[in-house]
């Protein structure tokens, strides 16, 4: 295994992790830096802009397989969507549909839509679920991995959860308001953004993947990423079978209302995984992935 593999994701940049997650030699970007597709609302804000406007976007073989990918660039604007991200990541999508690789991998790292670009970015997310969507109903699976310093808030949290399968690690975090934003809308005593304790059991993998929101949780590690993304490359069962397709909604949606009946009122992750019957819950945090796993393995969901 190789120095790159055994990096870590959540420190690696959006190039980096691409790096160290497909075959050696294999990808191939598509509107590199060199093309200079750059926001065209950046400058009249007199902000600065970057070349790839902070997504890589591209086609790789992972384990031998043929994948289209994209990369955020969380160190760029918090890795805000805005028109050009948003339409370089629906272009991969809409490629996806045409061509069927056999996987497309999303490598989040966004605090959601750009707020310079408040209108284009919130139309950019529509256009990217309705992407994904239609990407999975060709038959090709889309994988989001989340394991960033920014985790996948905002909408490109509901892109996350539109996809076939959620990978995340315990650094990883998904949600749809922010810490910060639930704080200001309903005041400290709703959330305290400063417990970040708090915020990381409430948003981090650990507790995405006891809710099912997250189906695969892995070590951060590269590698670990890229053999779990590897294993998630099937079809979707139901592509192409509407009725199949339908039944299958209506069960997590059921599933959703009967979680929300049983843990509304908690205030805290860890009375929730006490709830799923699991045994000494405070002691999650600080238990490895492996352990954690073994752990929770014998949780309940309604």
């Amino acid at each position: 295994m190789s120095h790159m593999q055994r990096r870590s994701y959540y420190e690696a940049d959006a190039r980096e992790r691409i790096a160290g997650l497909v075959d050696a030699g294999s990808f191939r970007e598509f509107l590199g830096p060199a093309r200079r597709m750059m926001s065209p609302h950046l400058a009249q804000l007199e902000q600065p802009a970057a070349f790839d406007d902070g997504i890589v976007v591209g086609q790789a073989l992972l384990r031998g397989k043929r994948v289209l990918l994209a990369a955020q660039q969380g160190h760029f604007m918090g890795g805000g969507v805005g028109e050009v991200h948003g339409a370089k990541l629906t272009g991969l999508l809409r490629r996806a549909a045409q061509t069927h690789p056999e996987g497309v991998l999303l490598l989040l790292d966004t605090g959601g839509v750009r707020l310079h670009e408040a209108n284009a970015g919130l139309i950019a997310i529509s256009e990217i679920m309705r992407a994904t969507l239609d990407a999975r109903a060709a038959g090709v699976p889309v994988v989001a991995l989340i394991g960033s310093g920014n985790g996948a808030f905002g909408g490109m949290g509901i892109v996350a959860r539109c996809c076939s399968t959620v990978i995340m690690s315990e650094e990883g975090r998904l949600s749809l308001s922010g810490p910060e934003v639930i704080e200001t809308v309903r005041g400290v005593e709703e959330f305290d953004s400063r417990d970040r304790a708090l915020v990381w059991r409430v948003t981090g993998g650990k507790h995405r993947y006891l809710i099912d929101q997250a189906q695969v949780l892995v070590p951060d590690a590269l590698d670990a990423f890229a053999g779990a993304a590897a294993e998630a490359l099937h079809p979707d069962a139901d592509s192409g079978d509407t009725e199949r397709a339908l039944r299958a909604l209506q069960a997590r949606h059921a599933a959703l209302k009967a979680r929300a009946q049983a843990w509304g009122d908690c205030r805290d992750a860890v009375e929730i995984w006490a709830r799923q019957g699991i045994a000494e819950p405070e002691r999650l945090p600080l238990l490895d992935t492996d352990a954690f796993l073994a752990a929770t393995r014998d949780r309940s969901l309604p």
